[in-house]
């Protein structure tokens, strides 16, 4: 343990985020995000829920104030319109400890390039589906 480190950030996901430069992108993806198979380095963050686990990334994580988009939540295929709840509870949690971004909708496959461009993808054990965010790193004042 160390002080002042959120406790779910694990040390490889330490060094993850610590590794991470401006405009990098990290995934947090849920259970059935493919994540080992699109490419970019994996971290495994088994049996952590997505809110939990976003609000431990963004205590330490800051988003890109430069760029037009920071935070992508992948679309529902079903109903592109509508916003599932745990993307609700992730703008929340985006707003209250990044600021005044929007966590932008990109369409399933739109989500998966986006991914695959990443530096790192984290593997969650969230099951709630569509609980996939993409975030921007930007830079500590």
């Amino acid at each position: 343990m160390l002080i002042g480190i959120h406790p779910l950030l694990g040390p490889d996901l330490l060094h993850a985020l610590q590794s991470m430069g401006h405009g990098d992108e990290i995934v947090i993806g849920d259970a059935n995000f493919p994540a080992a198979s699109l490419g970019p380095k994996l971290v495994r963050a088994d049996g952590i829920g997505g809110i939990n686990l976003l609000t431990a990334i963004l205590t330490h994580f800051p988003l890109d104030p430069y760029a037009d988009t920071s935070a992508w939540r992948m679309a529902m295929v079903e109903d592109p319109n509508k916003v599932p709840e745990i993307c609700v509870a992730y703008q929340d949690i985006v707003s209250r400890l990044a600021g005044k971004f929007l966590v932008a909708p990109l369409e399933r496959f739109a989500f998966y390039e986006k991914a695959k461009a990443a530096a790192y993808i984290v593997a969650t054990g969230e099951t709630a589906v569509y609980a996939n965010i993409i975030l921007k790193k930007g830079v500590v004042k």
